[in-house]
């Protein structure tokens, strides 16, 4: 079995902040961030890693962010440019419940939606600071609501299915995972929002590794930058545009 994780673009956030990227730095700057899904293929059947988020317009008045889609980056458009028919997913895992991490998940029938239980119980409660990101303001209902019917909650790290296992990884939110994926020669962990750029990972003169600006735990997202040090793997993040431009990995 070979595995190779497939990096769909699906719009551009082009107004964020980026101290919400990197934490306590460029406050008055704004940058771009990249809408990604990633489809697992080569297994026993295509795993999908975060479903995008939901349409420009939906984004723009509940968050006021610009985003831009050109039409072959509508989910179902990438989708089928990437030949992966929704109805054959059987696993959609979302590394954590924001707006833009599972929009879609409706798009995939028969799939089982894998999440954190403790990202499951926050998601329903947040603490106020949080609740734009969960979309659980009134009038709004959050997005992977429709898919609770489907959803399988584990506790902490599990494997899914041969070379594919989820790695909890607080601190951005609970119940943040990542998803460690055996590619040919080379471990990849498709992070999510643990990190959402490389600058996360590669950190600068003053952080080895830089938080994002957002979280709930500053002392658990350390810890989990300490653990995925120990994972012998290649980080893939989850907003950044040289995920874009090399599009496969493994």
């Amino acid at each position: 079995m070979q595995l190779r994780i497939q990096a769909l673009h699906v719009g551009t956030i082009t107004n964020v902040s980026r101290a919400r990227m990197t934490y306590d730095r460029g406050y008055a700057d704004t940058a771009t961030a990249e809408l990604l899904m990633f489809v697992i293929v080569g297994g026993e059947h295509p795993v999908v890693v975060d479903t995008g988020s939901a349409s420009p317009e939906n984004v723009r008045d509940r968050h006021g962010l610009v985003i831009t889609r050109e039409p072959g980056q509508e989910p179902l458009a990438a989708l089928q440019a990437a030949g992966i028919d929704p109805a054959e997913v059987r696993t959609v895992i979302n590394t954590h419940l924001h707006w833009d991490h599972c929009s879609n998940n409706d798009l995939f029938p028969n799939a089982r939606v894998l999440v954190q239980q403790s990202e499951l119980r926050y998601a329903i409660d947040p603490m106020e600071p949080n609740l734009a990101s969960y979309e659980r303001r009134p009038g709004m209902q959050p997005p992977w609501i429709g898919s609770l019917g489907r959803m399988q909650s584990v506790a902490g790290d599990q494997d899914v299915m041969d070379g594919i296992r989820l790695v909890h990884l607080p601190g951005h939110t609970p119940g943040s995972q990542g998803v460690l994926v055996g590619a040919g020669s080379t471990r990849y962990l498709i992070a999510g929002d643990c990190i959402s750029w490389y600058a996360n990972w590669h950190g600068d003169e003053r952080l080895g590794h830089i938080p994002v600006g957002s979280f709930t735990s500053l002392r658990h997202y350390m810890r989990s930058f300490a653990k995925i040090e120990q994972l012998g793997c290649e980080v893939i993040p989850s907003h950044d545009p040289e995920v874009v431009a090399r599009g496969s990995f493994g």
